[in-house]
């Protein structure tokens, strides 16, 4: 049978690999190899430093009930390398997309495969993930012609939201960032501005470059005390966007001052479901469908800036622990 190597969070900070026999192949099933897959600088992070809560229902089975030891991850890239006598033969060697952890190697049921566009590559298929995250980002703020707008946080969440939003007619596009690298990826995306949100006058900043506040704001800083940047920065009767997800860091939000009056709606927005008022009209596939087509426009394979074997993953995890401020997309590679 054929074995697997599966990347584990052991306790805080460790990761180490482990070799597991896989199970037979059912008749409805099929084995995957994995070519390469994307590491999640924020969920994971919060995994890896073990900032991460303990739900009993986080609305999917990935983030549900977590604990170590725990194989986690959800951006994994691979080819079909067998099928079971009762699975579809058309599956036979295609390219396809799976929400697995790290792993070399996987069983599953193809209903749970999302088949990879001719016209992308394994690693830009891996940014799936994040690019259906921004395109929820995006549905959620429902940005409007002429509207000042503001990003917080330019990781690759940041920086996919930036460059959906930078398809719209909007009166201005302003970013911000604690990382110069990432200040000045996301200035490279048309009509963008960043700032850097480390300065004490960066409000001043903002404010001065956009003539006034903003009517939509995303937090996507994966920083609590910046929810509160969010609603200083928001003008009266605005939206502010929370998408980052902050595990068990806590920070005191003033919610006091002039916000009472302000108006201002604070959004929840995760991807594992859709907005109440689209489900009418909006399933999983065709946001799937919209986020390949923005995939294939953005190319976001340019924000790779590190690969590394699953061997090595424990250098990766250590990159983004001690020095982020050097990445923006760290991929682990399977070599076959």
């Amino acid at each position: 049978m054929p074995k697997a190597k599966t990347l584990f969070f052991t306790s805080i900070g460790k990761v180490e690999i482990r070799e597991t026999t896989l199970p037979h192949l059912k008749e409805d099933e099929v084995l995957v190899e994995t070519i390469c897959s994307a590491i999640s600088a924020g969920t994971e992070m919060l995994v890896y430093r073990g900032e991460f809560p303990h739900l009993a229902d986080a609305h999917d089975i990935i983030s549900s009930d977590l604990n170590y030891p725990l194989a986690y991850g959800y951006a994994c890239v691979g080819r079909v390398k067998e099928t079971g006598k009762r699975a579809n033969r058309s599956w036979q060697d295609k390219l396809v997309f799976a929400f697995q952890p790290h792993t070399s190697h996987f069983i599953t049921k193809t209903e749970s495969l999302i088949p990879i566009p001719q016209s992308l590559s394994p690693e830009s298929a891996c940014f799936l993930p994040n690019m259906e995250t921004a395109v929820n980002l995006v549905q959620d703020g429902a940005p409007i012609l002429g509207e000042r707008v503001l990003v917080l946080g330019q990781g690759v969440v940041g920086l996919l939201t930036a460059s959906l939003l930078s398809e719209f007619p909007l009166e201005s596009l302003v970013t911000a960032d604690f990382y110069e690298l990432r200040r000045e990826t996301s200035m490279g995306i048309s009509g963008v501005t960043s700032f850097d949100s480390s300065l004490t006058s960066f409000h001043k900043d903002f404010l001065a470059y956009a003539q006034g506040k903003f009517d939509l704001t995303f937090e996507l800083s994966g920083s609590p005390l910046a929810l509160n940047d969010a609603i200083e920065l928001t003008t009266f009767s605005g939206r502010v966007v929370i998408g980052s997800w902050y595990g068990k860091k806590q920070a005191e939000i003033n919610l006091g001052g002039t916000f009472h009056r302000s108006r201002i709606k604070l959004i929840s927005s995760q991807v594992s479901t859709i907005s109440p008022e689209l489900s009418g009209r909006w399933d999983k596939s065709r946001r799937f469908d919209v986020a390949w087509k923005a995939l294939e426009r953005i190319e976001p394979e340019k924000w790779i800036t590190h690969k590394f074997s699953l061997n090595d993953a424990s250098k990766a995890y250590q990159l983004l622990y001690e020095n982020p401020q050097e990445t923006i997309q760290v991929i682990l590679e399977y070599k076959v």
